[in-house]
C-alpha cells in the first residue's frame, strides 16, 4: 500500500507554529512569560471542500441556505487546516484553540469536550444522544472493474466491518464472510483525510489476503476524492459527507461506517462541556472569549 500525503499539511503545521510563536512574543509580556492562556478563543476549522467541515457546519447550523445558495458563516479569521492531523497539532500546541476532528482519530494529545453534557462515544452515537455524527462513504462509478468490486465487497464484509469496529468507529452489519479472490490488479483510492486512517487499516488486511492486488491511497479531502473518481483519476473516492445531487448523478455511494465529530481543545483547557448553540456562536464569532463559555 502506497500512501500519498499532502506535503502542504506539513508546511501548514510549521507555519501555524511559527505564527503562534510570533503572536506570543508580541503579546502581553506577563502572559508570555508565565505561559498562561489568554481569554481569546482561537477558532480552528477545516478547509472548504472538507467533508468533516461540511458535516460540522450543517449540524451546528453554520451553513445558511438561500434557495440553491449555501453560505458557511465560519468566522473569517479562523485558522484553516487541511487535514485531521493538522487540526490536532494546532490545538495540542495552542492553549486557546478549539477545533473539530473525526472521533475515530481522537488521541490523548487533545481533550474532547462533552456536547450538551453528552460524551462523544460510540454508545452515545448509536443511541442518537450525541449530535455530531456523520457517515463515512465510498463513491465509485457504476459497474466497477472486478478488482475494485472485490475490494468493495471486502469493505462491507464481516471482516471489513470488524476492522471498522476495532478502530473506534461504528460498524454496519456485515454482508457475510469474505473469501480471497486470487485476482491481480491495482486500485487507486482518493479522498477524505478523516476516512484515510480507517481505510489504511482495511487496505492493509485486504492486501494481506490478496498479495497480487495493490492499493494506493491519496489523502486529499472528500471533494477532491469525489472529483478524482468522477474524472477517472481514482477507482474509489472516500467521503466524510453525503454526496451532492450532481455527484450522485455520476457516482454510486456506499456507507462503510459511522463516525462522530469530536470537538477538541488543548489538554490544559479547563472547559469540559459546550452546548451546540455555544459551538455555533463560537464559530460565527459571536462568542470570542473562553470566560463567556465558563459562565
Amino acid at each position: 500500500m502506497k500512501i500519498n500525503r499532502k506535503f502542504m499539511s506539513a508546511l501548514c503545521i510549521a507555519a501555524i507554529g511559527a505564527s503562534t510563536l510570533l503572536f506570543t512574543g508580541c503579546g502581553n509580556s506577563e502572559e508570555s512569560s508565565s505561559g498562561a492562556s489568554s481569554d481569546e478563543i482561537h477558532v480552528v476549522s477545516r478547509e472548504d471542500g472538507s467533508g468533516t467541515r461540511e458535516a460540522f457546519s450543517e449540524i451546528t447550523k453554520l451553513i445558511v441556505k438561500d434557495g440553491d445558495k449555501k453560505t458557511d458563516n465560519t468566522v473569517k479569521d479562523a485558522i484553516i487546516q487541511n487535514s485531521t492531523e493538522s487540526v490536532m497539532s494546532t490545538v495540542s500546541t495552542d492553549k486557546d484553540a478549539i477545533g473539530y476532528i473525526s472521533l475515530g482519530s481522537l488521541n490523548d494529545k487533545v481533550k474532547a469536550l462533552k456536547l450538551d453534557g453528552v460524551e462523544a462515544t460510540d454508545a452515545n452515537i448509536k443511541a442518537d444522544k450525541y449530535a455530531l455524527a456523520r457517515p463515512f462513504l465510498v463513491a465509485y462509478k457504476e459497474s466497477p472493474d472486478k478488482v475494485t468490486q472485490d475490494f468493495l465487497n471486502y469493505l462491507l464484509s464481516d471482516q471489513g466491518q470488524e476492522i471498522v469496529a476495532k478502530n473506534g468507529y461504528i460498524a454496519l452489519e456485515g454482508k457475510g464472510k469474505y473469501e480471497p479472490s486470487k485476482l491481480k490488479g491495482h486500485i487507486a483510492v482518493s479522498g477524505s483525510t478523516s476516512v484515510t486512517p480507517l481505510m489504511e487499516k482495511i487496505v492493509e488486511q485486504y492486501e494481506s489476503l490478496n498479495p497480487d492486488i495493490t492499493i494506493d491511497i491519496q489523502s486529499n479531502g472528500s471533494s477532491a476524492g469525489i472529483t478524482d473518481t468522477i474524472n477517472g483519476g481514482a477507482n474509489i473516492g472516500m467521503s466524510s459527507r453525503n454526496l451532492k445531487d450532481d455527484e450522485k448523478a455520476k457516482l454510486k455511494e456506499e456507507k462503510i461506517a459511522i463516525d462522530g465529530i469530536a470537538v477538541i481543545v488543548n489538554k490544559e483547557n479547563k472547559l469540559d462541556n459546550i452546548s451546540l448553540q455555544q459551538l455555533n456562536e463560537v464559530y460565527i464569532g459571536k462568542i470570542k472569549e473562553w470566560s463567556k463559555l465558563a459562565q
